[in-house]
């Protein structure tokens, strides 16, 4: 049975869709899976096992053109059964994002919306 677990959209700004790879680990699994789509807060991680809501994670993965992998931790602030497009996963809001790598997602958005 899928779950349907909704969240109130806190999105400070419009997500731009983004295929990247992405490892991401809970307390006690190791996942490998791809980003639907990126914004400078946070990161949708499309998975047939998503986490649950609330759970913190520690996200990495490497920005197209970047030359080293960003590494972050994050929370879970959405997840999704199956969309329209046959798509379940999560949403992952970051903490603590460095300078350097706030930089560099918010150049790779900036250049997704041209």
């Amino acid at each position: 049975m899928a779950r349907q677990v909704t969240h109130t959209d806190r999105r400070r700004s419009r997500r731009e869709g983004a295929e990247i790879s992405v490892q991401y680990e809970s307390v006690d699994e190791l996942f490998s899976e791809f980003t639907r789509d990126i914004n400078e807060g946070g990161v949708f991680i499309a998975t047939e096992r998503p986490l649950d809501l609330d759970e913190p994670v520690s996200l990495s993965f490497q920005l197209p053109g970047g030359e080293r992998a960003i590494r972050v931790s994050g929370r879970v602030v959405r997840v999704q059964t199956k969309d329209d497009d046959g798509v379940a996963g999560m949403a992952v809001e970051f903490e603590a994002l460095d300078a350097t790598a706030r930089r560099a997602i918010d150049d790779l958005v900036r250049s997704l919306r041209r």
